[in-house]
């Protein structure tokens, strides 16, 4: 099953927790947080939403920062995706 995106909103993968610091400490689940930095997997395709034209600045592939709760959850086989509006993001990341 694929998930197409509509008007402004954008389907993001969360990238997963760095499991050990950088002093080589390895962290147990309950201990990490809840990542913010996420790729992008899907773009729907911008237009006029809610009035107002809107051009879509992201696209499949881009890592972003979110805010914690932002978003709506869902799984679709076994994978977990958060699909949120593209003015949720707040900002693209270089890694």
């Amino acid at each position: 099953m694929t998930i197409k995106p509509l008007g402004d909103r954008v389907v993001i993968k969360m990238v997963e927790a760095e499991e050990k610091t950088k002093s080589g400490i390895v962290l147990p689940g309950s201990a990490q947080e809840k990542p913010e930095v996420a790729e992008v997997v899907a773009v729907g395709p911008g237009g006029l939403v809610d009035g107002n034209e809107v051009k879509m600045e992201l696209v499949v592939g881009d890592k972003v920062l979110i805010s914690k709760y932002a978003g709506t959850q869902v799984k679709i086989d076994d994978v977990e995706y958060t699909i949120l509006r593209q003015g949720d993001v707040l900002a693209k990341v270089d890694m």
